[in-house]
């Protein structure tokens, strides 16, 4: 049977990141089959693993959805905060977000259990890309189009080249590959735009089309096997780490 070192395991269950399972562990917090675990430690699918007491662990396949994330959510597994995302989907299982949407932005979002495929695909270098539509306050110039494509000097760095294609007077197409922090909503601001509207429709493969605000579907089996193709090279959680 397949063994994995224990903070590797903690990590895949989306409930921390190794480094802190690894801090977790050496604070004695963690137990294997009831016992205090040590660095170092290898579990399998058979070993039930707790965290304050808390069992991390139980036999649930891979579950993958798109969600709509309604504006107002905000993408946090806090469920003290309000409105966070965990408790308005109130699903069944455990699960997670991979990556986030402001509070003030909708659209698609995925959520699972699978901590290994988070990794992967929040790796910038992968390039995956996601599609946004967006509305701004002012008339949409041939000058902005061309400055979002090529550019934008945001949070220290120069955002990296994308496609920006303009919709009408007040709304653009805009797939970015980056996924840094409002990063549409800063490239707007640097050429004097204010975003009104903020949506994402396309996350890799997987289109949001008529999911509405608030719903979420699984991902087909189509669907499903083209991600594990595009991430196919991307880094494993061990390396990431």
């Amino acid at each position: 049977m397949e063994t994995k070192r224990l903070n590797k395991a903690i990590s895949e269950t989306g409930y921390c990141s190794r480094r802190a399972a690894d801090k977790l562990i050496e604070d004695g917090k963690v137990a294997v089959n009831g016992k205090t675990a040590g660095l170092g430690v290898k579990v399998s699918v058979k070993d039930t693993i707790t965290v304050l007491g808390q069992v991390i662990t139980k036999e649930v396949e891979n579950i993958y959805l798109a969600f709509n994330k309604p504006v107002g959510i905000t993408c946090t597994t806090d469920t003290k905060i309000r409105g966070n995302i965990i408790s308005y989907l109130n699903y069944p299982e455990r699960i997670f977000p991979i990556g986030r949407l402001d509070k003030p932005s909708e659209g698609l979002i995925f959520m699972t259990n699978d901590g290994d495929i988070v990794n992967k695909i929040l790796r910038s270098k992968n390039n995956h890309e996601k599609e946004y539509i967006v509305t701004v306050d002012k008339k949409i110039t041939d000058s902005f189009v061309a400055k979002m494509s090529n550019g934008i000097p945001i949070l220290d760095t120069i955002t990296d080249k994308c496609k920006v294609e303009k919709i009408n007077d007040y709304t653009f197409k805009i797939i970015l590959t980056q996924g840094l922090n409002r990063q549409i909503r800063r490239m707007c601001e640097y050429l004097n735009y204010e975003v009104k509207k903020l949506k994402r429709v396309r996350i890799m493969n997987i289109r949001l089309n008529n999911l509405k605000p608030g719903k979420y579907r699984e991902f087909t089996k189509q669907e499903l096997q083209t991600i594990n193709q595009l991430v196919g090279n991307s880094s494993k959680t061990e390396e990431a780490s």
